[in-house]
């Protein structure tokens, strides 16, 4: 009995030292395999170089040991971490926003780059300590958008600049231009748009401020428009004679109006898609890749490179145009179909301001900067009173400009700035 006893005891205590040895789980095991299993779908069983940037709060002594649970997992699917000589490249992105983290795996395969990503919850005390940098603020322009003669209330507004002299409003039909004096602002012509082509549903077009300032180009499906006014006196105030003459035209529209912060794709322009409501996906010049047709585009300077092209897909998905390869982002599931750049000076010094998805009563617009592959919301939704149809940067680049249809189907414009709160 005393034999059995201690045998017992013995076995008891090996057991004991066989648990004290095993690994205990950490909180990267389970994001850590979900992004591998992705990878290996992706890559196959193979060689790659594994390399991680650390975007996050995570710590940096902790990056080594994420290092070295991705090199398990890929290894229990066939791929191996190898050296420079291989022709394939894994980067690995550990980012995160307010509310969870997100880490992105970049898999190169020769000239074809694929992207995986998994969604990891970051600690609550870490959430709630996020304080926001950004405030958007809204101003309604003060013309009366019902003072157009001849013109139906429910005649949307799908444009409009500000010029030298005052503000150019298109609709599908027509250009209405108003004027700033002394009592305020007043109609001052109404240009009708011939020759254009019938309207697609959720008529769209666009707006660009010449380069003295007096002028514009106007583009809606299938017809592109050019208004002037020629003063009396070198810098005199408009005088009567605004004229505009329109021609078909199937050129590409231009993406942003260029500006001092969109260097590096000034002249971007995409073809668009006459018979319907959005771009086709051929760009000029050519990016080198491939896009989907999308809705809306935006220029986001970068440091060391190039401007990174946003678009907004007609699926609904948001992705990023980079260093020749289309990314998806991350956070940007509840956007509607418009966003702009705005260059702030807040933050990074440029953010995406987004509409709310779907066609709720009241609208919203909210912040967000992309540091990597992830829309990081900066402040709260900014509500609006009703939908927003339009929204594009004003031609500073400082502010956007929104198009919002309230009940009974009217109209207003507003100007969005931010106010900095870091």
């Amino acid at each position: 009995m005393k034999l059995v006893g201690l045998i017992a005891v013995v076995a008891s205590g090996l057991m004991g030292l066989a648990a004290s040895a095993a690994p205990i789980p950490s909180a990267w095991d389970q994001p850590a395999a979900e992004l591998c299993e992705q990878i290996g779908n992706l890559l196959g069983p193979g060689q790659a170089r594994l390399t991680i940037r650390n975007l996050s709060t995570i710590p940096a002594d902790e990056v080594p040991a994420i290092q070295r649970l991705l090199e398990q997992d890929l290894n229990a699917r066939g791929v191996l971490s190898s050296g420079a000589d291989s022709a394939n490249a894994l980067r690995v992105t550990l980012s995160e926003n307010a509310w969870e983290r997100l880490w992105v795996a970049e898999v190169i395969l020769g000239n074809e780059t694929r992207v995986a990503m998994v969604q990891v919850d970051r600690p609550a005390e870490r959430a709630a300590a996020v304080v926001e940098s950004i405030v958007l603020r809204k101003a309604r322009l003060p013309m009366e958008l019902s003072y157009l003669p001849g013109g139906l209330p429910d005649e949307p507004v799908i444009a409009s600049l500000s010029t030298d002299f005052g503000m150019v409003l298109l609709r599908p039909d027509e250009i209405a231009l108003f004027m700033h004096g002394e009592g305020g602002w007043s109609k001052e012509r109404r240009l009708a748009i011939k020759g254009r082509l019938a309207n697609p549903r959720d008529a769209r077009g666009l707006l660009i401020r010449s380069a003295d300032g007096r002028g514009f180009t106007a583009f809606v499906p299938g017809t592109e428009c050019r208004g002037s006014d020629v003063p009396q006196e070198s810098g005199a105030a408009p005088s009567d004679g605004w004229t505009m003459q329109c021609q078909a035209s199937d050129d590409p529209w231009p993406l942003v109006q260029p500006d001092a912060t969109t260097s590096g794709s000034p002249g971007l322009k995409a073809f668009y898609n006459s018979a319907r409501n959005y771009f086709t996906g051929v760009v000029t010049p050519n990016l080198g890749v491939d896009l989907p047709p999308f809705y809306s585009a935006a220029l986001i300077p970068r440091p060391a490179a190039n401007a990174a092209l946003l678009i907004g897909g007609i699926d609904g998905k948001v992705l990023l145009v980079e260093n020749g390869a289309v990314k998806p982002v991350a956070g940007a599931r509840d956007w509607g179909s418009d966003f702009s750049a705005l260059h702030s000076g807040c933050g990074t010094g440029t953010q995406i301001v987004a509409s709310g998805s779907g066609e709720a009563i009241t609208d919203s617009l909210r912040a967000y900067e992309l540091p990597a592959q992830e829309a990081v919301p900066m402040g709260a939704p900014l509500a609006m009173d009703g939908t927003v149809t339009a929204l594009w940067a004003a031609p500073d680049g400082k502010s956007v400009i929104a198009v919002v249809r309230g009940s009974g189907d009217s109209y207003e414009v507003d100007r969005v700035t931010a106010d900095c709160h870091e």
